[in-house]
């Protein structure tokens, strides 16, 4: 393959800009925000298990309460009517009147047990309502951090993806005046070999490959035509010429 002298240049020109290219896309991808961000949703997914398992508990003593209080209710007023009947004089057998007190005496033990129930379930309710305020503001703060977390991401990845715009732009305009065979082999060499496909020989040394031309290989470089398409014999990249060269 031939190409004027200048035209190979201008392939170096176009291999500096995919390598920013390449460098802009992979700082994208590597932003520490994304790890951020990841941490930071596990730890929101943590706590929201959590928050959710304690308005559960919550709720179920608050369940738990209302129906020990509606137990205390009724065996209260249960002993209200049985007071109530023993004052009234209603009652005159010394039988009845006996059952009657061993039945208030037996009320009044089951609502203090009802009460101690009521008491022990508050306390846990009340334990189980500290728990979720304290959930709900922690998610509330990790929510803050993933907010923030985000915001920087999304600046800092517009800033590089207007960067690579330009950058992208710019080898629009150096490579529409390559021909287009040689940019066409440019393009399939660096994507084989690792984003570069042209390199430049800087005395005797391809910086591709980073290796030194051995004197055959020197010899063969001299004795080509400006206009010829050199391929690096270790690399295989295309191998441009400058004044530079060491030939």
């Amino acid at each position: 393959m031939n190409a004027a002298p200048a035209d190979q240049i201008r392939l170096l020109d176009v291999q500096a800009l995919d390598v920013r290219l390449s460098q802009l896309a992979h700082k994208r991808k590597s932003l520490p925000e994304h790890a951020e961000i990841d941490s930071l949703n596990k730890d929101l997914t943590q706590l929201r298990d959590l928050l959710v398992a304690a308005q559960t508990e919550e709720s179920d003593t608050s369940r738990e309460q209302t129906k020990a209080e509606q137990d205390v209710d009724q065996v209260r007023q249960r002993a209200a009517r049985d007071q109530q009947r023993l004052d009234s004089g209603a009652v005159s057998s010394p039988k009845d009147l006996e059952s009657l007190q061993r039945e208030i005496a037996s009320l009044a033990k089951r609502q203090a047990d009802l009460e101690d129930v009521v008491l022990e379930v508050m306390e846990r309710r009340e334990s189980a309502q500290e728990r979720v305020a304290e959930l709900t503001e922690r998610v509330s703060s990790v929510q803050t951090k993933t907010d923030d977390a985000i915001a920087r991401r999304d600046a800092a990845t517009k800033q590089l993806d207007a960067e690579a715009a330009d950058v992208a732009k710019e080898r629009a305009v150096v490579a529409e005046v390559i021909p287009a065979d040689l940019l066409k082999l440019y393009d399939k060499l660096r994507e084989k070999q690792g984003g570069v496909g042209a390199a430049r020989l800087y005395q005797r040394r391809c910086e591709g490959c980073r290796l030194e031309l051995n004197i055959t290989e020197v010899a063969e470089v001299r004795a080509a035509a400006p206009d010829t398409v050199l391929r690096c014999e270790n690399c295989s990249r295309i191998l441009v010429r400058t004044s530079e060269s060491g030939l």
